[in-house]
């Protein structure tokens, strides 16, 4: 009787260490690492916000100018190429 008492324990102690270390030992190595993180302050996720913001526009007006001058450089080829 006591071996396989034993041995249902011990199956329930491997489940346990499987959950532990499957399930919540990287739940707890996860919140350990959040305490290190460094979140910026307020004033600094505004002011990169800003940032952000500011190069993605002017990206978007070269873009567009390029693809503008592009359009019309091929509109110039095209037609030379009609009167032809």
């Amino acid at each position: 009787m006591t071996v396989v008492k034993d041995k249902e324990k011990e199956s329930q102690n491997a489940l346990v260490r499987a959950f532990q270390q499957g399930i919540v030992q990287p739940l707890r190595e996860s919140r350990v690492e959040m305490r290190k993180v460094v979140w910026p302050t307020r004033e600094e996720t505004i002011r990169l916000t800003v940032v952000v913001i500011l190069l993605s526009a002017i990206m978007s007006a070269i873009l567009f100018a390029a693809d503008a001058l592009f359009s019309w450089l091929l509109l110039l080829l095209q037609n030379a190429v009609a009167n032809i």
